[in-house]
């Protein structure tokens, strides 16, 4: 079992979401995914002394930091060292545990503090809102080729199912695998190892998705080999390829190639940060200029807000732009206060699945632990098991919403306006 042996918590922060390492989404339209849990990392430390900790919060830095921004590159800029001495100063929560004998030290970063600490050093900074991206790969070993599929069994391919998920839930990409249903049509696998594109896309038009990646994994020798395309999102579309010694090196190479592409594209400047940070809230039920007005003047009555704009009504769906001071969940505790603002569901909900789960069984829990006790039979390391994250959909909405999501730092907002009975237009239940 895993003992809490310290814990702390910084500006009333609330609990770190550990959640699964990546999401099976189903059927849908192609939208954005909000990450949740980019902020918070999970590293080894050498006990609970002053030193211990600090080089723990120094090196869950090192790794949020590459997260956020995207990039590896983000650790060689000048000024890294300076925002690592400060790492403390930006935690929200921490807490050291024992897994099988060994400390780790789990922690969240604030994200508009981890934010301004990238801009600072000119890094770029890449948003909670990202494109999902679905995973065709094929992989051929001593004359063998297989499709990865999410159901893969407890061979070889099931290994690099989980080597993918790992690498991209350490990174903060959205993946997705085929249905099982694919994994004997020969014909498909073929098309996949030609990199043919359209085929592969009618048999993804029931996965939610808005990319897809046709990649085929080979060894020769002593030397593994990915090559791939990239269909949609503007990526560059030509194959491209990496080498490695290890089937681990290899999927590290593909995922941060990736990343970096996706950062290239979606990150923002360190100019665009800005002291004052923005989100996007997103209320159903505003649907009558009185409405509106008290949503504002609930929203600008609150500490933390600076501003209240909106951005987009369509029906009685009202967007707008909260800017706001500290941290995104201070002024979400505010909102929380008022009982007029209810959270609301996202508009579908996926299905959850764990990266080291050797069965086929799903869970729809948003919050669902990985754990080294839960792990099945030839699952990751605690390292590895330890960190993730949940993805979940974007409302649906058109392609200026899809865009400007990718665009934003944060994750949008989701909740209901119910106004008091009798108060500007009475009981509307």
């Amino acid at each position: 079992m895993t003992e809490s042996v310290y814990t702390a918590r910084r500006r009333g922060a609330v609990s770190v979401l550990f959640a699964v390492a990546f999401w099976c989404l189903l059927a849908g339209q192609a939208s954005a995914v909000t990450v949740s849990g980019l902020y918070t990392v999970d590293v080894p430390v050498s006990g609970t002394s002053g030193r211990a900790l600090e080089d723990g919060y120094q090196e869950g830095l090192r790794q949020v930091m590459v997260r956020v921004s995207g990039t590896r590159d983000v650790l060689k800029l000048d000024g890294l060292d300076e925002v690592l001495s400060g790492a403390e100063s930006m935690l929200l929560s921490y807490q050291v545990n024992r897994v099988g004998g060994a400390a780790r030290l789990q922690m969240s970063f604030g994200a508009v503090g981890v934010n301004r600490a990238l801009a600072s050093i000119q890094a770029p900074v890449w948003g909670a809102n990202r494109p999902l991206t679905a995973l065709w790969v094929a992989v051929e070993d001593r004359g063998n080729r297989q499709l990865l599929t999410r159901a893969a069994g407890p061979d070889s391919d099931n290994r690099w199912v989980q080597l993918l998920s790992r690498a991209a839930a350490d990174r903060g990409l959205p993946i997705v695998f085929p249905s099982e249903a694919f994994a004997g049509d020969r014909a498909l696998l073929s098309d996949l190892w030609g990199q043919f594109v359209g085929r592969i896309q009618q048999a993804s038009e029931e996965m939610s998705h808005d990319a897809l990646a046709l990649v085929r994994i080979s060894r020769s020798g002593g030397q593994w080999r990915a090559g791939w395309v990239i269909d949609g999102m503007g990526m560059d579309a030509r194959e491209q390829s990496v080498s490695a010694g290890t089937p681990e090196q290899l999927v590290e190479a593909v995922i941060d190639r990736w990343t970096e592409q996706y950062s290239s594209r979606y990150a923002v400047t360190a100019g665009e940060v800005g002291e004052a940070p923005t989100v996007a809230m997103v209320l159903e039920g505003v649907s009558t200029l009185s409405d509106y007005g008290q949503v504002t003047q609930a929203l600008q009555g609150m500490t933390p807000v600076m501003s209240v704009g909106a951005s987009r009504v369509r029906g009685e769906r009202l967007t707008v732009e909260v800017t706001f001071s500290g941290e995104l969940d201070q002024l979400q505790e505010h909102i929380a206060l008022d009982p007029r603002f209810v959270v609301a569901e996202r508009p579908s909900e996926p299905v959850t699945r764990s990266a080291s789960d050797e069965s086929a069984a799903a869970t729809p829990s948003s919050e669902s632990q990985v754990s080294s006790e839960t792990a099945g039979e030839g699952s990751l390391s605690a390292e590895g098991a330890a960190a993730g994250f949940s993805y979940q959909p974007l409302a649906p909405g058109d392609e200026e919403d899809s865009e400007q999501a990718f665009e934003s730092l944060y994750e949008v907002l989701y909740y209901r306006w119910q106004p008091a009975p009798g108060v500007d237009g009475g009981d509307r239940s």
